[in-house]
């Protein structure tokens, strides 16, 4: 492994690192309520976590990671927004959070080496597998779009059930994604949140027992 595929590998990992970080928050929190929370401190984590991770996926030219941060991106803003946690955040971070997803989208569809039909043609990574990883990054993506259906029915920002059961499937597909694409950076966010996952689970149907 040469000193650029370890840069690359850094980078990925700091993003998965900061996502490992929201969720041991939101369990933590979550133990001592005794149901699963939605702190603000998840969402901010979400934003920055991402922005990494979509550089990540584009110096890896891997489709699936773009793809799935790409979709899920602006729930996390509007989630601090139903929260009443965006405007509190400092104006050149907020300029910088709506900026960059259009600096990247203006990127992926210009002629410069690592853009959107680089991503698409990647050959060191097999159709099907393309297909496998995509599909299962958009499951894991259809998370947010559960949360933030249920968030704005309302009002407010909730993890559910759905969202948690959702969050387990899609990851489970992204463990074998990773597994078979050689991804350490992707293998160890998914199988550090698959366990969390598993336990909002078991939060949310002990509260609903009761």
């Amino acid at each position: 492994m040469n000193l650029s595929s370890l840069c690359i590998f850094a980078v990925g990992f700091t993003a998965q690192l900061l996502f490992a970080a929201r969720m041991i928050v939101q369990w933590v929190k979550s133990e001592k309520a005794g149901k699963s929370l939605s702190p603000v401190i998840f969402w901010q984590l979400s934003i920055l976590g991402s922005l990494i991770f979509l550089l990540y996926g584009i110096l890896r030219h891997d489709f699936a990671i773009v793809l799935g941060q790409v979709l899920v991106y602006f729930i996390y803003v509007r989630n601090l927004h139903l929260k009443e946690q965006w405007r509190p955040i400092p104006l050149i971070f907020r300029f910088i959070v709506i900026i960059a997803p259009i600096i990247t989208l203006g990127y992926l569809l210009s002629d410069m080496h690592g853009n959107l039909t680089s991503l698409l043609k990647n050959d060191e990574i097999s159709l099907p597998l393309k297909i496998w990883g995509s599909v299962g990054q958009v499951i894991f993506t259809l998370r947010f779009y559960v949360q933030w259906i249920d968030s704005e029915s309302k009002n407010e920002s909730v993890l559910t059930q759905r969202f948690w059961f959702v969050s387990g499937v899609g990851s489970f597909m992204i463990v074998i994604y990773a597994v078979l694409r050689f991804d350490p950076v992707l293998l160890f966010g998914q199988l550090s949140g698959l366990l969390i996952y598993l336990r909002n689970l078991k939060l949310g149907k002990t509260r609903v027992g009761k």
